[in-house]
């Protein structure tokens, strides 16, 4: 099931993360991080923007969520775009489903532009974003520096017609 996020759901989603902070390239972070910050992360999202959770049998599987792009007012209409699975949860359909209705949300927010970055290699990610629909805008090469190696970035484009 698909609901917004709370508070409580803080430890759960840490553990996920932190698992990718560790052990991938996936998130530039290097240090894992306690509930206590995801608190606050997700308090700082929630404010304006959608932050799901995909719950089965009270187990966060994965989450979705969007944040601002950019500070400047101009970008107002566009966000940056974040989904996370339980490792091991992959390609069963959970991340098709809670971008879909993160992008469904965003539309309501009259959000134009949705932009998901993807270090590389994560062909899992990128399969994700083409299949909904998202264009590769931009190759960033050599941009992170983890677990010893050079990592390049993808960014990758929603536009959502407004109505």
């Amino acid at each position: 099931m698909i609901r917004n996020v709370t508070l409580k759901d803080a430890h759960q989603i840490t553990a996920i993360y932190n698992y990718y902070i560790l052990n991938s390239i996936i998130t530039f972070e290097e240090t894992s991080i306690d509930a206590v910050e995801m608190s606050h992360r997700i308090t700082s999202v929630i404010t304006e923007f959608p932050w799901l959770v995909y719950e089965i049998d009270g187990q966060i599987i994965g989450y979705a969520y969007a944040s601002k792009w950019k500070g400047r007012c101009a970008y107002k209409y566009s966000v940056e775009s974040t989904v996370y699975l339980k490792n091991g949860a992959q390609a069963k359909g959970v991340g098709t489903q809670l971008y879909t209705e993160l992008i469904k949300r965003l539309k309501h927010l009259k959000i134009h532009s949705v932009i998901g970055g993807i270090a590389l290699p994560n062909q899992a990610s990128i399969r994700l974003h083409e299949k909904l629909g998202f264009k590769k805008a931009a190759h960033f090469k050599e941009v992170g520096y983890k677990f010893e190696k050079w990592i390049d970035v993808t960014y990758w484009e929603l536009l959502i017609p407004v109505a």
